[in-house]
Order: C-alpha cells, then sequence, then structure tokens
C-alpha cells in the first residue's frame, strides 16, 4: 500500500466552487452515501464536515504502524479516516480512493469521493475519479454526470473528457464517445500533455472502432501535429507524442520523433533500449530491414545478452537468406535463452536452408529432449533428412508429424506438407503413398499447377493412368506455358502414349525455355528422335545428355545405337 506521507498530507490545489452543482443531488446527479452505510466509522456528513488535519496526520501514522506490522485492512482503515478528516487534501483523497479500489471496496471509495466533491474547491480529478467509481459500480447516468462535472470545471484538464470518452465506450455508444473528443479538441490553449493525450485516445477509438478509422485517424492526427508545434522538451512527452503518431499509422514521422528522443535521452537512460525496441518494429512492419538491423545492433552494443534482439537479428537474416548469419544469431539466443522454444526450429530451418541437414538434425535432437513433442520437430527432421537424400527417414518423419497434426493441430497439413510428403515418397520408391499425398494436396489445392506435373509425371515415369497424366500436366503447363519442367512432362507423356511426333515440340521448348542446359531433356529427346527413327539426332541428344551428367542407362542407350549403326 505504501502511502507517502510528506506529499499525500500536504494540502489539494483548490478550484473555483459552484455550491448549487455540489450541494443539491437532485440537479447534480450525484448523491450522497447514507450514514448507514460507512464502513470504517467517525466519517463525517459533508454538511458538518470540519477540516481536522491534526486528527488526519494521527490516523494517517497509525496506519503506517498497521502497514508496517503487516495489517493491511487495519491500515486502510487509518488511511480512510485520515482522508476524511482531511478532504481537501486531494492528493490524499485520490490515493486513498486508488487503493479502496485495489482492495475492491468500490462503496467505501464512492463515500470518500461523495464527500471530497460535495467540498469546495473540488477539482476536476476529483470528480473524473467519482465517474470512475460510478461506472465500476454500474451507475453508467451517475458516472456520466460526474464526468460532465469534471469536464465543466476544467475545460483545460483531459481528465473529465477521457472518463467520459472510457464510459461512453464501455457502453457501446460510440458516436457519444467520438464527440467527447471532438469537443475536447476545439479547446485552445491547452498544454502539449492534453493535446498528446487527446490524439492517444483518438487512435484508440480508430482500433475500436474500425468503421470510422479513417476519421479518428484524421482528427488525432491534427491534435498531434498541434501537440508538435508546441516544441515539447521533456523526452517522456515526446516519446508519448511518436507512440501516438505510430498508433495512427504514422510511421515515418514516429520514427522521425523516435529518433530525436534517442538523441536527447543521457547514454544511461533506461528509456533508450525501449526507443530502440520501438524503432526497430517500425522499421520491420515497413521491411526496413536495413535500418531495423542497426536499431538491434545499438540494443547489443548496450546489452549484449538481450536474447530478443539476437533472435530479431536472426530473423532478419534468415528472411535474407543470409543463413549462415542466422545460425550465428540463433545460436547465442540458445545459450542465452535455453527455454524459448521457437529458436531451436528457426536454427533448424536455417540449417537445412545453408544445406546443414546434420547439424539440424542435431539441433532438433536437443528440442526433442527438453520440449514436448509436437508437428514442426518432426516435420523439420523430415526435411533434414530429405537433404541427406535419406528418403525411408523422411517418410517416416513425415509420417508422425501427420498423425501428431490429425489429432493436435489439423491446420498444419496443407497442400505445401502434402506435396513435400508425397515428393518424399516418390523418391524412396513408395510410389502408392506418393500418390496419396500428392492426390491429397490436388484436393487441397486443385490448381497447385507443380503438384499436377509432380505426380503427372511419376505416373507417366512408370507407365501408370498416362491418360489421366496427360491431362494433369496439360492443366500445369496452361497455367505456366513457358516452364520448362512442365513442357518436358508433357513430351514425356506423349512418348509414352506412343506420340512421338507431338512430344517432339514439348521437348524442344523444354530445351528451349530451360535456364540452364539438363541432361534429363537431352535424354528424353534421345528417347523421342529414337522412336521417330532418327537415330543420328537420338545419338547427339545422348551425348550431350553424358556431356552433362554421367548415367549408365544412357550410355548403354548411345552404345546400342551405334551397334546397329556399325551393322
Amino acid at each position: 500500500m505504501a502511502l507517502a506521507a510528506g506529499s499525500l498530507l500536504a494540502a489539494g490545489c483548490r478550484a473555483p466552487f459552484n455550491a448549487a452543482e455540489f450541494r443539491d443531488p437532485a440537479r447534480s446527479g450525484i448523491s450522497q452515501m447514507p450514514p448507514g452505510k460507512r464502513p470504517f466509522g467517525n466519517s463525517k456528513s459533508a454538511d458538518t464536515y470540519r477540516a481536522n488535519p491534526v486528527e488526519a496526520h494521527a490516523h494517517f501514522a497509525t496506519g503506517i504502524v498497521y502497514e508496517l506490522n503487516g495489517e493491511s485492512e487495519r491500515a486502510l482503515e487509518e488511511y480512510f479516516k485520515a482522508a476524511m478528516d482531511d478532504l481537501e487534501n486531494e492528493p490524499l483523497v485520490l490515493e486513498v480512493s486508488r487503493q479502496l479500489l485495489k482492495a475492491k471496496k468500490s462503496e467505501q471509495a464512492l463515500e470518500l469521493l461523495t464527500r471530497a466533491t460535495a467540498h469546495p474547491g473540488a477539482s476536476a480529478n476529483l470528480f473524473a475519479r467519482l465517474g470512475f467509481i460510478y461506472a465500476q459500480l454500474g451507475r453508467q447516468d451517475s458516472a456520466v454526470r460526474a464526468a460532465r462535472i469534471a469536464v465543466r470545471r476544467e475545460p483545460d484538464s483531459l481528465v473529465g473528457y477521457q472518463n467520459l470518452f472510457l464510459i461512453f465506450m464501455r457502453n457501446e455508444k460510440a458516436k457519444d464517445a467520438l464527440n467527447v473528443l471532438d469537443k475536447a479538441a476545439k479547446v485552445s490553449r491547452v498544454s502539449p500533455e492534453f493535446l498528446v493525450g487527446l490524439g492517444e485516445l483518438y487512435g484508440s477509438y480508430s482500433l475500436q472502432v474500425p468503421g470510422q478509422k479513417s476519421v479518428a485517424r484524421a482528427r488525432g492526427l491534427a491534435v498531434l501535429k498541434r501537440a508538435e508545434k508546441s516544441k515539447i522538451a521533456a523526452p517522456e512527452l515526446e516519446l508519448r507524442l511518436a507512440d501516438a503518431f505510430n498508433l495512427l499509422g504514422q510511421n515515418d514521422e514516429s520514427a522521425k520523433l523516435y529518433q530525436e528522443v534517442l538523441e536527447k535521452l543521457p547514454a544511461t537512460s533506461y528509456l533508450r533500449e525501449t526507443v530502440r525496441a520501438k524503432l526497430t518494429d517500425i522499421y520491420l512492419r515497413g521491411n526496413k530491414t536495413t535500418r531495423a538491423a542497426e536499431q538491434l545492433e545499438n540494443i547489443i552494443r548496450d546489452n549484449p545478452t538481450d536474447a530478443q534482439a539476437y533472435y530479431l537479428l536472426g530473423n532478419i537474416a534468415y528472411t535474407g537468406t543470409n543463413y549462415s548469419k542466422a545460425i550465428e544469431q540463433f545460436s547465442k539466443v540458445i545459450l542465452l535463452s535455453p527455454d524459448f522454444e521457437p529458436v531451436y526450429y528457426d536454427m533448424a530451418g536455417a540449417q537445412i536452408s545453408d544445406d546443414k541437414p546434420a547439424d539440424a538434425l542435431a539441433t532438433l535432437e536437443k528440442a526433442r529432449t527438453k520440449f514436448p513433442q509436437n508437428f514442426i520437430v518432426d516435420y523439420l527432421a523430415a526435411m533434414a533428412y530429405d537433404r541427406l537424400n535419406d528418403f525411408t527417414n523422411a517418410v517416416s518423419h513425415f509420417n508422425a508429424a501427420e498423425i501428431f497434426a490429425k489429432v493436435n493441430d489439423q491446420k498444419r497439413l496443407n497442400d505445401l506438407f502434402y506435396f513435400q510428403f508425397g515428393a518424399a515418397c516418390e523418391r524412396a520408391g513408395n510410389l502408392a503413398l506418393a500418390e496419396t499425398n500428392f492426390l491429397e494436396c490436388l484436393a487441397l489445392s486443385p490448381n497447385f499447377s507443380e503438384a499436377q506435373n509432380y505426380l503427372g509425371f511419376m505416373w507417366a515415369d512408370h507407365g501408370m493412368n498416362l491418360d489421366r497424366a496427360r491431362e494433369l500436366i496439360a492443366r500445369a503447363v496452361k497455367a505456366e506455358p513457358k516452364n520448362a519442367a512442365y513442357l518436358d512432362s508433357m513430351g514425356w507423356v506423349l512418348y509414352k502414349l506412343k506420340q512421338p511426333k507431338q512430344a517432339l515440340g514439348y521437348v524442344l521448348d523444354a530445351i528451349k525455355y530451360s535456364e540452364e542446359e539438363d541432361a534429363t531433356l537431352y535424354d528424353h529427346l534421345g528417347d523421342i528422335y529414337s522412336a521417330l527413327d532418327q537415330p543420328q539426332k537420338a545419338r547427339d541428344a545422348w551425348r550431350k545428355s553424358l556431356s552433362l551428367e554421367a548415367n549408365e542407362m544412357v550410355r548403354k542407350k548411345l552404345e546400342t545405337s551405334r551397334d546397329k549403326a556399325r551393322r
């Protein structure tokens, strides 16, 4: 609880007093608490109240003794009595009411604020707190009246407008809430703090009422521009201004202000890391990864043990395909924060992409021993074994990942998963399971041209379902008519269908559009020329294939053709 005696026992601020506004409950709409409702005793009615600072000090001192002895309930009772004996002490009243609310003693807090606001000199802060308490108790009409009084008494103080805004928003009266903000925006000669706070409220409104986002943002930005022109000197307030611009979607403006704040903050300020983190977030959202990385490097320079900064740097490097740098950063995260599970999977992914699948498997094994079974560890293990050409183990881990996901996370089983699973099965020689997975992939994504081509070519290469294979490959070619792999597949399935004349054009186009010379394309071209009874062209194609890649089957076809030519 820890109420500070020195400041809280000092006299509170005064404000002009309108007797009718306070004394007539029917006019103000704010009732007095009946004496029988007083929980702690010794409280006086507003009409008989006389300030007694001596008793207030005594009760306050007693409260401190109780608090030091761990008797918080009795301490709060004494603090309540102290505040009731010195209702003009605004800081004390506000702090005691806050502690009462924290202790879920809303009725007692209401009594205290009701008495305090009935006293001459009650400020907007007191009425705003009274309104908050009424709102907590579900007495919305009284809450609105109290907040409106706060606005009338101090129109250049934001607290009354803020309470009205919150009350209306809680009661789903978005139009009334916006009107409150607009009324506050019309007040002239207000402090920069007022304008920044009002801009924050417009930002909150834009998030809560999407249909009015553009309106709220425009009005909020106008308010913040007024604040910016006031040449704010305090870094803390300028930081709030930058946050408000950020909230309203003004990334460039907020970034500029954050940079200005950094220049003003002392080198030892704890805020520097916070500001750099905010700048990093803006740059990352704007895809300005170089600038984001600069901020993260500065954070690490000031705090070499900041695991989150290393993690973000690793992700930037990963996204930029600098996998070795990503691995370096992720390894530091694991060292500094070994229980942060996601970094193990990011690390393994980077190692797979960096063609270090064995290292990835070691990383995944560490994760497997530290964390519960999950989809991603088996999925990444499957990808690592695939890179190692250990397709049997790849299929085994794909299967384990699928079983886990079917029970725990069905969304993981998307078209890409089944495509990768099918490819591993095909390479492992399990054509039936490959077919099942490719068909599952196409059921989820019927226009997945790469899957259409893969399954069609697999069928064609093994002389299976040739008509259906041709249909699938034709759809892939239609989607990407200059894709060399798809054109080659179409040529190959036509060759298998005993249509070498039609096949020839597709394979020649595949060679034409291929970015690099490919041994398989020339092998297929040789087979087609052979079927067309053009042995010299067939031998030329096979020789070209062998010059690109040694292949025993192609060599045998070439030798057989030579032998026939000699005879």
